[in-house]
């Protein structure tokens, strides 16, 4: 199956979520549902969809990871880097993760989201 991919999140306070996502991280913004959805591009394929809490729909999400792989150590730190100048607080500097080969970070949405953002010491990984 040749798709496109989309994630959705269900945020309390949906402006605090827009600002996070667009200004923060930077994502686009593609399109905006009346019921109460943006969806933001978070790469080629690859889509994000902040929508309001509804009641078989709460916010949180533990255990989920939004993972952002990018192609180098680089631009690893420079998301480290852009994220801290937005205020968004991280898990520390950028850094080695032996057991799964990556240079990664961590932080939270508003909501409490773990979003990630890494690269593969192995830049033959299948995913391009």
């Amino acid at each position: 199956m040749d798709s496109r991919q989309i994630t959705f999140l269900y945020a309390t306070d949906l402006d605090a979520s827009r600002r996070f996502y667009e200004e923060a991280i930077g994502l686009e913004l593609v399109q905006v549902q009346e019921a109460g959805c943006r969806i933001y591009r978070s790469g080629p394929s690859s889509f994000l969809g902040v929508c309001k809490t509804r009641p078989d729909r709460p916010s949180g999400g533990a255990g989920v990871v939004i993972c952002f792989v990018v192609e180098t150590e680089a631009a690893v730190d420079e998301a480290a880097a852009k994220f801290t100048a937005a205020g968004v607080l991280t898990d520390g500097d950028p850094r080695w993760n032996g057991d799964f080969d990556i240079y990664h970070f961590y932080c939270r949405d508003p909501d409490g989201y773990a979003l990630e953002v890494q690269c593969f010491k192995d830049r033959n990984w299948a995913g391009d």
